[in-house]
């Protein structure tokens, strides 16, 4: 006799977890709040639909934090089986030049999304919108076994409101507050800075906080900094500021060359001003330049062995993070202490856990979707194997 299999929420994860789980062994039904499912996958592709990201697996790997909660996840389901598998529902993908996976040229999130669902639809998954989970106690969602992939708390519009952390914390399940991941960060800039360089775009960057680093792009607005390169330095940054509540990171201009290739550049100044220094030996825009004088004082500009560090090790000070509604991802929700290594809930037997609802992070770029993929393919497999 087959058991029945309750997933709580039409997420990435549950959406996977689905297609992978044995029509013959369960009769699988998704419950999801919204008139549709995958609203936020949806989102997600707004822009570009990145899928996962090509990057060799050990590497790959280290973009999690932590790092080893996912190892046998993304090991068991790599980029490349997701490719595979998206390829198998009609789903072609391409690697970009940045090293980013997208679906082939005329396929829209929508027919993704519908892949998806077609397969679904073969393996005989039910899926029942403008359901709201109520608790532990609620009768209508009752099954032999419940997966719960209930999301974060960042998107409200597309559902994703953690309000769903009550019923856990009720059961004793130790629940951590969300906090935003993969979002702008807060710097005070000076009225005149913003007014000449809002929207403007840091190009061929490397930004540094701790030990961590990472190239790319950033983007300056009235906030603050925002960007591909910033948002892969959230854990690092969200630790300071939780507990000094301010963090600097450090950027270099250019990173293409040493302080000491620097250092030559300058040896030929001749009679330039230091403007036209930067733009000649340095190829620096008027943004760049602008970032610098409003960083540094008059001295240090002027200066050009402090002008040379400080291209290649900027401080700059980040005093909070955007407000978790307009942040990409967040990270809190269920402890990680709280399930085994097939996401049971240790305290309840037979309810999982995966997706955003736990407490994992990673940067964009495809990694957050990988994760949720990955997770909803190993359950699938633990469940089918016992």
């Amino acid at each position: 006799m087959k058991k029945s299999i309750a997933i709580i929420g039409g997420g990435s994860a549950a959406l996977m977890l689905a297609a992978q789980l044995d029509e013959n062994k369960f009769d699988v039904t998704i419950y999801e709040r919204n008139a549709a499912v995958g609203r936020k996958f949806l989102v997600a592709g707004d822009g570009g639909f990145n899928l996962t990201h090509s990057e060799e697996l050990e590497k790959f790997i280290s973009r999690y934090t932590p790092s080893d909660f996912l190892k046998n996840s993304i090991s068991s389901f790599t980029n490349e089986n997701l490719r595979e598998w998206f390829s198998k529902i009609g789903i072609e993908t391409f690697v970009g030049s940045s090293k980013r996976v997208f679906p082939i040229e005329g396929i829209k999130p929508i027919d993704v999304l519908n892949a998806i669902l077609t397969e679904l639809k073969r393996k005989n998954v039910v899926i029942k919108t403008n359901h709201t989970w109520q608790g532990f106690e609620d009768s209508s969602f009752k099954a032999d076994i419940t997966i719960y992939a209930l999301g974060g708390s960042s998107w409200k519009v597309t559902g994703s409101d953690g309000s769903w952390t009550n019923y856990f914390s009720e059961k004793g399940i130790e629940v951590l507050p969300f906090q935003a991941s993969n979002c702008a960060y807060e710097v005070k800039w000076k009225e005149e800075f913003k007014s000449l360089a809002e929207g403007k775009t840091l190009k061929n960057i490397a930004i540094k906080c701790d030990a961590k680093e990472r190239k790319g792009e950033l983007v300056i607005t009235k906030f603050g900094l925002e960007g591909g390169a910033i948002y892969a330095l959230s854990p690092k940054i969200r630790s300071h500021l939780n507990d000094d509540d301010f963090a600097t990171v450090y950027l270099d201009l250019k990173p293409s060359l040493s302080l000491e290739q620097i250092r030559d550049k300058f040896s030929a100044r001749g009679n330039r001003s230091i403007k036209k220094l930067l733009i000649d030996r340095l190829n620096f825009d008027d943004t760049q330049i602008e970032l610098l004088k409003t960083l540094l004082s008059k001295d240090d500009f002027t200066y050009l062995e402090d002008l040379a560090k400080n291209i290649k090790n900027l401080p700059i000070t980040i005093t909070s993070a955007a407000p978790i509604d307009e942040a990409i991802s967040t990270v809190g929700g269920i402890s990680l202490n709280e399930v085994d290594a097939n996401f049971q809930l240790k305290k309840i037997p037979n309810n999982y856990c995966i997706g955003e609802m736990l407490d994992w992070d990673a940067p964009t770029g495809g990694y957050l979707l990988q994760g949720c993929f990955s997770m909803g393919y190993c359950l699938a497999q633990h469940l089918n194997n016992n």
